[in-house]
């Protein structure tokens, strides 16, 4: 097998036409490049110089070997370029696995951010619900993972918290109860509702507790995203329960959110897949989604 130094000698060589010029390049004795020259002949098997007066004269076959020995030298110059941006969290892949609503938020904030220090890396996110993310979570087919805990299973997943929610309650402005500093569910009695479809976590939280003080909810719309939800808010078309994060998205002039009591809790979690440690591109991403769900906290959106 040929060996990269021999191949550096040989192209150092047929390059400056000298072995001196070689030795200096490469910064090693004449006698050390003639003997990897030596060597490489051997390997190749047919002649690569001619000896002439203690000269090498390089054989036709020598310069059309010598092509593809540069394309090898740039290839193995480009990996090593490679493997060096990868050590310096430079370069590469994320797959982000996240509720619609982080990504509609401050995932692209972070992600944003992320690229001004991180410009060949790729991060491609994933939005879509719990159950979802936890199968792509124990399949490894993301790098990680942001949802919440709210009756989340994190099988085959390392678990972080992050952040607090509380559920928040929706209104139109000028509608009847925006008065109240806090919204029970006794408020809620005979008031249209939007809501996420049936199955997401918060919908069914929210469910269980109508139902235990024996309130149907008069539900006029359902969708898939908290994005549609609010803006249904926004049309007057109902009130709605949200996650606290979604108030981002919130025009101020039409819609007015007040805490729901008893309140609804949960984590943002980030989540990880277990045995599968992060990289050092995706610990570099988390800081800088950790940097942002601080700049949340600050703000008050979430606890």
């Amino acid at each position: 097998m040929m060996k990269i130094r021999e191949l550096q000698a040989f192209d150092a060589y047929i390059r400056l036409g000298g072995m001196r010029s070689a030795a200096d390049e490469l910064g090693l004795s004449q006698p050390m490049i003639s003997r990897l020259l030596m060597a490489l002949e051997t390997r190749v098997g047919f002649a690569l110089f001619l000896r002439k007066r203690n000269k090498l004269i390089p054989t036709p076959e020598a310069f059309q070997f010598h092509q593809t020995v540069v394309r090898g030298l740039e290839s193995i110059s480009a990996l090593s370029e490679e493997a060096s941006a990868i050590a310096n969290n430079q370069r590469g892949h994320l797959v982000i696995a996240a509720q619609p609503i982080f990504c509609d938020t401050f995932l692209i904030d972070a992600i944003a951010e992320f690229q001004k220090t991180h410009p060949h890396v790729s991060v491609r996110l994933r939005d879509t619900g719990m159950s979802e993310i936890m199968r792509m979570v124990a399949e490894r087919s993301c790098d990680f993972a942001l949802g919440i805990t709210l009756d989340a299973d994190p099988y085959g997943a390392d678990v972080t918290s992050l952040a607090i929610c509380e559920a928040r309650c929706l209104m139109p402005k000028g509608h009847k109860l925006q008065h109240l500093s806090e919204v029970s569910l006794q408020n809620l009695k005979r008031e249209t509702f939007v809501d996420l479809a049936p199955g997401s976590p918060l919908r069914t939280r929210i469910d269980y507790m109508m139902q235990s003080i024996e309130v149907e909810r008069a539900i006029v719309a359902e969708t898939r995203t908290l994005h549609g939800v609010v803006r249904l808010v926004e049309m007057g078309v109902g009130l709605a329960i949200v996650d606290p994060v979604a108030c981002l998205l919130l025009d101020e002039d039409k819609v007015v959110d007040c805490p729901l009591l008893p309140s609804i809790r949960w984590d943002i979690a980030q989540f990880v897949p277990k045995d599968r440690p992060l990289s050092g591109i995706g610990l570099a991403f988390a800081e800088v989604v950790a940097t942002e769900i601080g700049r949340l906290k600050t703000a008050g959106v979430i606890l």
